[in-house]
């Protein structure tokens, strides 16, 4: 069976490490859950929470060029419990002819935009607190000096 990331498959635990557990996938391939892919919260002692035989249900994350594979229980069972759900764009109308809007989803923005309205939304709350606040201390410091 050839394997792709962002399928869910199950297996079973055959190994518990302090920073993960390694999971049997079948046909003599196995996959590393990171203790911060077991479950949603934090993860003290992973032993709490698996044992080795323990059947389990992951998404594979990525599979390296070395042929590792590597797991998320808690983004399987994210996939499970959210329904895929249709975009609206306009609602039915109302009784008096008008339509509520409803804004599409915007798609992941690029880096450098992301980078873009990062710095803008900074310089934007950097002015702000220099207009509410400007005898800072910073500025009195050089002014002794």
């Amino acid at each position: 069976m050839q394997f792709t990331a962002g399928e869910i498959i199950k297996g079973k635990v055959t190994g518990i490490t302090n920073f993960g557990v390694f999971v049997d996938l079948g046909e003599n391939k196995s996959g590393l859950v990171h203790i911060s892919e077991v479950a949603n919260s934090y993860v003290e002692n992973i032993n709490d929470i698996l044992k080795i035989g323990d059947e389990v249900t992951a998404k594979i994350l990525n599979i390296g060029d070395d042929g590792k594979i590597s797991l998320s229980i808690k983004r399987a069972l994210d996939t499970e419990k959210k329904p895929k759900r249709e975009k609206k764009v306009f609602s039915q109308p109302k009784p008096d002819n008008s339509y509520t809007w409803t804004p599409k989803k915007q798609e992941p923005a690029s880096f450098e935009e992301m980078m873009n309205q990062f710095k803008q939304s900074s310089d934007e709350k950097f002015s702000d607190l220099k207009r509410k606040n400007p005898d800072n201390t910073r500025s009195r410091k050089r002014a002794m000096k």
